[in-house]
């Protein structure tokens, strides 16, 4: 079986020279005043050049790549209501959700470990936080199973109970739903593994207070276009995953008026007002579903290579792709590379956590730098380097996004629509921003940075799609 065929060298200048790999090559011929075009070439990932032939040469990839990335972008999200976990989701007592793929406790991360001992709390299930350990090494009472099994997305631990109350957004067109958890802010948050007193008390205000206010505010209001507060932000400087600034704002505009109207008390809308405007990643728990519902509408569809989850439970990073159903591929996670809190450094964090790498899925978050370079003062680098991002994010995706148009960038479209086959034939990751969890349960936030996937997750996928593939032709 012969490797794939390179795509072609771009066209250069008469008397031009095109120039792959070193650019010690390049320089010397630039310096004899001879036109140089450079290639940023890359070898394909080792073992991976015979699943590559079979692909290419497969006559369903391409027509089913277009139809994935079709159903993808005809997705509409809007905000239809907001209500406990127990009635959108069936959570019964005993029931836990998580970020990433499936995991066990005792594989578990100290940033899952502390967050579930605090929603095993909250639910009443132990008196002490301390004491849950207990209960999950048992399991004969408790049940573990991931967001993404639930049509959920979870950021950090992703933790959800039944008493915790979920954004609920839907596609018109088909009636498709996702959800997830509100946000409670930063620092030291359940979401981080944290699950001290002050932890609880934020919680159970959540469910009591903020929870039926935002549900009241959203079924007076009507649905709220969540994306088209996506496709406004990324003008506003925002990327929609650490940077979540101007969607937050744009969010409680809409909301805001019924809840004054609301008949509430007024110290209760007051404080509903000043949380929820003093916590600028609020309107990222509204990112994470939109972007699920819209990868969703590509699951199953035969050939694609598409990406349509990437998902971190702390100790093990998973993707699943479009054209192989719910199967998980996995590795480690990595330890991002970033700003710490404080005194904290490399060896208080932990490996990445999250269901929240589902927006650079969908192609906004560390796809979407060049739209936010102020976010560089938050994760690292430089905004140049932001630009440059943005621009090798578009070597190995399907298509750009109309809607997330980036400015700096003559206003092209975000780059979207993960191609298994183009990171392994590049050799390419997709970057991701992300928040960084102490390694210690109880510890809470202690950075944030950028991280990429674990490199032998992508041959694993391309092995899969080809051997369906191969299986498919042979009949």
């Amino acid at each position: 079986m012969t490797a794939p065929i390179p795509a072609p060298l771009p066209t250069t200048a008469p008397g031009g020279v095109a120039a792959v790999g070193v650019d010690l090559f390049g320089d010397a011929v630039a310096e004899q005043a001879v036109g140089v075009t450079r290639v940023d070439w890359r070898p394909p990932m080792d073992g991976t050049a015979a699943d590559l032939a079979v692909l290419a040469t497969d006559p369903l990839r391409r027509e089913a790549n277009a139809r994935a990335v079709a159903a993808m972008l005809d997705v509409q999200a809007v905000l239809v209501d907001v209500a406990p976990a127990s009635e959108v989701l069936g959570l019964e007592q005993g029931q836990f959700l998580h970020a990433g793929p499936p995991i066990r406790w005792d594989a578990a991360s100290g940033p899952l470990r502390g967050a579930l001992m605090g929603a095993a709390a909250l639910e009443g299930l132990v008196s002490d936080p301390e004491d849950a350990a207990a209960l999950f090494e048992s399991g004969s009472s408790v049940s573990l199973d991931p967001c993404h099994h639930h049509s959920t997305v979870g950021p950090m631990a992703g933790v959800v109970s039944p008493s915790m109350w979920m954004w609920v957004l839907e596609d018109p067109a088909t009636g498709r739903r996702t959800y997830c958890s509100l946000n409670e802010g930063l620092g030291k948050v359940l979401r981080y593994g944290a699950y001290g007193p002050d932890v609880l008390e934020r919680l159970r205000w959540m469910s009591a207070v903020l929870g039926p206010l935002l549900a009241q505010a959203v079924r007076a209001t009507g649905p709220v276009d969540v994306t088209g507060i996506l496709t406004q932000m990324l003008q506003m400087g925002d990327e929609a995953h650490n940077r979540n600034r101007a969607g937050t704002l744009m969010l409680l505009r809409d909301l805001a008026p019924a809840m004054a109207e609301s008949g509430a008390a007024p110290a209760d809308v007051a404080q509903v007002l000043r949380f929820v405007g003093g916590n600028d990643h609020f309107f990222l728990n509204l990112a994470m579903p939109a972007c699920k519902l819209a990868l969703d509408a590509a699951r199953g569809t035969e050939g694609s290579t598409m990406v349509v989850a990437m998902a971190r439970n702390g100790t093990e990073f998973g993707i699943q792709v479009a054209g192989t159903g719910d199967t998980w591929f996995t590795g480690p996670a990595q330890v991002a590379e970033g700003l710490f809190l404080g005194d904290y450094g490399p060896d208080d964090a932990n490996p990445d956590i999250g269901d929240s790498a589902i927006t650079e899925t969908a192609g906004i978050g560390g796809f979407a730098m060049a739209t936010a370079p102020a976010i560089v003062r938050l994760v690292g680098g430089s905004v140049p380097d932001a630009l440059a991002t943005t621009r090798r994010m578009r070597e190995i995706t399907l298509a750009e996004n109309p809607r997330w148009s980036i400015p700096v960038l003559e206003f092209a479209g975000a780059p979207t629509g993960i191609d298994v086959s183009a990171v392994c034939r590049t050799g390419i990751l997709p970057q991701i921003n992300t928040g960084m969890a102490g390694r210690v349960a109880g510890v809470g936030q202690v950075g944030a940075g950028l991280v990429t996937p674990p490199a032998e997750i992508f041959p694993a996928a391309l092995a899969e799609l080809a051997r369906r593939t191969t299986q498919r032709a042979a009949g």
